[in-house]
């Protein structure tokens, strides 16, 4: 239940997401994230941090723990779900759509 309610919290996944790819600094992380308020981000990396998810290397970046690389593999099949659950609600992509002729045909 502890990891649904850190998980759970608004952008905490995103951070998660964004960082999986490698270490970034608060502002460049931020702009990752859709230019989330830098309040709530901080929020969200103290928790994170607090969590033993993420960690600050030396130079101020911000990185994926091992323990929050695994939570990333774990979340994989979320994922993958989600892909398959998308493609069952709109299974004809919008750029499909545009190739079709005015006609319809």
């Amino acid at each position: 239940m502890a990891a649904l309610d850190l998980f759970g919290r608004r952008w905490s996944l995103r951070v998660l997401w964004e960082l999986r790819g490698g270490p970034l600094g608060f502002r460049p992380l931020q702009k990752q994230c859709d230019d989330m308020s830098s309040s709530v981000l901080r929020q969200r990396l103290t928790e994170l941090l607090d969590a033993l998810v993420v960690h600050q290397l030396p130079d101020s970046r911000y990185e994926l723990t091992p323990l929050g690389r695994d939570a990333c593999l774990a979340l994989g099949p979320l994922v993958q779900w989600s892909e398959r659950w998308a493609a069952m609600l709109d299974p004809q992509p919008a750029h499909r759509n545009s190739e079709r002729p005015a006609d319809g045909t």
